[in-house]
């Protein structure tokens, strides 16, 4: 008899048991998340607002004050708890289905920032979080019962490694170079690909750790995992300084699985099972959220009213 949780359409598998546990736990995790961009969001514009220079990077200092910060504390409290719900989420779901699922935390968002600020989301608007979500859930119907959850070699974490060692090496020289003229998608794109590579070394820290694969990998993936993890930190903090929290949310949850799905279908094989339509699809699916992103980095009001004030 097939497992009570197996979800079927005409015979075949669209959601077996582990994903149809694997699901709701990321989309309540993705709820955590939209709480915590929020009142992150809050905690820094609250420390910005003390200093001169407003809507530019946080230094030093303004990173110090943020952990004083009691909106910011309860945002940091609520992410971390979205980041445990993921990557309990992952032990039980491929890559490639869970990540994208946080998408739904830019509806969250979008919802709670406007209500709590007072703004008016436009047609523009509206239209660009229905393309990034739109995007995503395609793309989710797609892989989740296409995906395959299999083992992480150690040829695929070296590879996953030296990645992620190009990613970092590339992003601090871009960062010295541009840092005086970046703008906020800049910064969000940023901490959506190493967001990604955060996922996918949690995954593999976590699959290496239940197996006891505790070996010299395994700790230069951990180190992987908390310095990325750390620079896509301090972008996603700045990012909050020079834009609004549901354009941050939307580029993480589109560039995040992007990039976290690019390894899981090239590097790790759990697309491997996919039909040959599956792959063009993908690609159409990532462009139109990406394109959501893109127009709502360009039509957010907050967006405009800062442009607007920096050409004044």
């Amino acid at each position: 008899m097939a497992p009570l949780l197996d979800i079927r359409i005409g015979g075949e598998v669209v959601i077996n048991t582990a994903q149809a546990v694997g699901i709701p736990i990321a989309l309540v995790g993705a709820v955590f998340l939209s709480f915590g961009a929020q009142f992150q969001s809050r905690g820094v514009k609250q420390v910005e607002a003390r200093r001169a220079t407003a809507g530019t990077e946080l230094g030093r200092s303004e990173l110090l004050q943020l952990i004083r910060t009691r909106s910011w504390l309860f945002g940091s409290l609520a992410l971390g708890l979205a980041v445990v719900l993921q990557l309990t989420s992952l032990r039980f779901a491929a890559l490639i289905v869970v990540q994208p699922i946080g998408a739904i935390a830019l509806v969250v968002t979008a919802i709670l920032n406007a209500r709590m600020n007072h703004i008016h989301l436009s047609r523009k608007v509206i239209r660009a979080i229905v393309l990034c979500v739109g995007g995503v859930a395609i793309f989710v119907s797609i892989a989740a019962p296409n995906a395959t959850d299999s083992a992480i070699s150690d040829d695929d974490l070296r590879t996953i490694l030296v990645l992620l060692a190009i990613v970092l090496v590339a992003f601090g020289v871009l960062y010295a170079v541009f840092r005086a003229r970046m703008i906020p998608i800049a910064y969000i794109v940023g901490a959506g690909v190493l967001y990604g590579f955060v996922a996918t070394m949690a995954k593999t820290v976590i699959n290496r750790l239940v197996t006891g694969q505790f070996d010299w990998l395994t700790v230069l993936c951990g180190v992987g995992l908390l310095t990325a993890g750390a620079a896509g930190m301090y972008l996603v903090q700045t990012a909050y300084a020079v834009g609004p929290p549901d354009l941050v949310i939307a580029g993480l949850t589109v560039v995040d699985p992007i990039v976290a799905v690019g390894i899981g279908v090239s590097v790790l094989g759990e697309a491997a099972n996919a039909p040959w339509w599956a792959g063009p699809a993908f690609l159409v699916s990532g462009a139109i959220a990406v394109f959501g992103v893109v127009e709502l980095s360009r039509h957010h009001p907050e967006v405009a009213a800062r442009e607007g004030t920096k050409t004044r």
